[in-house]
């Protein structure tokens, strides 16, 4: 799904500055992150101000795309930048082979798609789950739990306990970030992949 789309790496174009200009730790920092799964979005949900706010981790590979890009090429991965949904990812050289990135990829399709035709039928409009003041509320997940329909297809993704455990599988990988008890909204990178979904869809005319 992330690899097929003709935005990234065409921007930013920062200079080379070596690794004299990021500290190890901050390195070590943004290794985590890609280690866990994690996209880095431009932005993160900070719960302690109930707000979205400028991502360092984003702003440093920004700034230092050059010198991360030739790091990671020499650990065997590549380094990719989306431009439309604000977000940095890693991609090992062996993705396409891997059946575990094909199966992670497959599980966070179907809860963007479940969570999508959700809130489509609910009449609202997709971009409110993008907003910190909007997206899912509780009684959202409550008609989500309730739903054979869409447990059904969770199932199909090894989500056994439902949309809590779908929409923690989002969060855990900064596609969705938790913003109270049973509120959660998509972060630019789910909104970009949700978005992205719809359309196919709508090309495929799938009902």
């Amino acid at each position: 799904m992330i690899e097929q789309h003709q935005q990234e790496n065409a921007v930013p174009t920062a200079g080379r500055r070596g690794f004299d200009a990021v500290l190890p730790a901050q390195s070590a920092a943004i290794y985590r992150e890609f280690l866990a799964g994690r996209v880095i979005p431009r932005e993160i949900y900070n719960s302690h101000r109930d707000a979205l706010e400028d991502n360092a981790l984003y702003n440093l590979l920004y700034n230092n795309l050059a010198h991360f890009r030739e790091l990671y090429q020499h650990l065997g991965s590549e380094l990719m930048f989306n431009d439309s949904g604000a977000f940095f990812y890693l991609r090992d050289d062996l993705d396409d082979e891997n059946e575990e990135h094909d199966e992670n990829a497959f599980r966070v399709q179907i809860t963007l798609l479940v969570i999508g035709r959700y809130f489509a039928r609910s009449g609202r409009d997709l971009e409110y789950l993008g907003r910190p003041d909007a997206g899912l509320q509780q009684e959202d997940m409550d008609a989500l739990n309730s739903d054979e329909e869409y447990r059904d297809i969770l199932r199909a993704a090894r989500f056994e306990k439902g949309p809590a455990e779908a929409l923690e599988y989002l969060n855990k990988r900064n596609f969705l970030f938790k913003s109270g008890p049973g509120r959660y909204f998509l972060s630019s990178a789910g909104m970009y992949f949700l978005e992205l979904l719809v359309s196919e869809y709508e090309s495929a005319d799938i009902p």
